[in-house]
């Protein structure tokens, strides 16, 4: 362990996966690292599921933490459906590719990273925050270190909640993730439990107003709903666990990097710099990235040069913003397209739904883009 007397060259806040996984890469430069861990979580079951594109697969392979094939199950085609016939497909074997993403159980990948830190004398896990070359915040969307620093964290409002739930399906789910866009919602199906599994991680991007019925709604009638919208893809489901609920945002960070006090920064990572709408589930392939790009420059960096060199942090604030925002701008895009009401808007989406569907090298360059490579 680092000793205690010493400083440490980074103090993560935030013990989440993003920070976890920074903290194991950066203890890899040889680097002392205090991680301050976040309160647990409550007693009730996890029902969150991530899809983890090639990039984020590499670097928690990387460090050993990647769960075996019944925690992340990977997804061979993906099935994408309109309000008015409009369809997209994307497979695998068409793009030459093992899997399109991987759905990934979230608490199984939480126990891996947080037993991890055992073999990795570099770190200290810390119960509060303390003086560092470089501070990092990964404390996620609500950050009260962000605040504390003055940041201003932009945010839109989506009139719109995430429900979350695992669901039991009649029929296997073939390893295919299934999403539904209707007028205001998005409905997706993401596979879990391997090959053969018939569980799916439900997310429900349901109109607000109406999001506290549904979670107030029997486990017969919220299914039945359900299957009405998934048009019975999976036959009968069965409700396998509590439902989750919470507001979805678009927001960004005004500034991702900064000056704490002489030989001190600060840098932002994870929801604390940014969120975006998880209909194409890049939230936590976003905040990885941000780790990959943040341990990239610090590793290049010449012998001379602090890790807190905010010249240094400004290639990582700048190369991470332009990747978020059009990310960001793109899920938005898209988020607002399928809320407009009315014939000619629903005609639109879905002719430009089948366009894409026929685009070729576009929709493969599109693909490819979302998986990391």
């Amino acid at each position: 362990m680092a000793d205690m007397k010493q400083p440490y060259d980074i103090c993560i806040r935030g013990g989440g996966i993003v920070g976890h996984t920074l903290a194991l890469l950066l203890a890899r430069e040889r680097l002392h690292v205090g991680l301050v861990t976040q309160p647990a979580r409550s007693n009730a079951a996890d029902v969150r599921a991530y899809a983890l594109n090639a990039s984020s697969k590499a670097l928690l392979e990387s460090v050993r933490c990647w769960p075996d094939v019944q925690h992340a199950s990977a997804v061979t085609d993906m099935q994408v459906w309109g309000d008015d016939q409009g369809a997209v497909q994307f497979s695998a074997a068409e793009l030459a590719v093992p899997a399109l993403t991987w759905i990934v159980d979230v608490p199984v990948l939480e126990d891996l990273l947080h037993d991890a830190l055992r073999f990795q004398p570099q770190i200290e896990v810390l119960d509060s925050a303390q003086p560092a070359t470089l501070t990092v915040v990964c404390e996620g969307k609500a950050s009260r270190t962000r605040a504390e620093l003055g940041v201003e964290f932009d945010v839109t409002r989506y009139p719109q909640h995430a429900i979350a739930a695992r669901l039991q399906c009649e029929k296997p789910h073939g390893q295919v993730a299934r999403q539904w866009f209707t007028v205001g919602e998005i409905l997706a199906f993401l596979p879990l439990d391997g090959p053969q599994g018939n569980t799916v991680a439900m997310v429900w991007s349901a109109q607000a107003e109406r999001a506290p019925e549904l979670l107030a709604s029997s486990a017969a009638d919220f299914c039945a709903e359900l299957e009405k919208i998934s048009q019975h893809s999976l036959g009968t489901l069965q409700l396998v666990s509590d439902r989750a609920s919470w507001p979805l945002q678009n927001a960004q960070a005004s500034r991702w990097i900064g000056s704490l006090a002489p030989g001190q920064s600060w840098a932002l990572a994870g929801d604390a710099a940014h969120t975006v709408h998880p209909l194409a589930g890049q939230g936590l392939n976003l905040g990885l990235g941000d780790v990959a790009e943040l341990v990239r420059v610090l590793h290049a960096r010449a012998y001379w040069r602090s890790v807190g060199d905010v010249k240094l942090l400004r290639q990582y604030e700048r190369a991470r913003r332009t990747e978020v925002g059009t990310t960001a701008l793109a899920m938005d895009g898209l988020q607002r397209l399928f809320s407009q009401k009315g014939g000619s808007w629903q005609a639109l989406r879905n002719w430009g739904m089948k366009g894409f569907d026929l685009s070729g090298p576009a929709k493969m360059r599109a693909a490819r883009y979302a998986m990391g490579l």
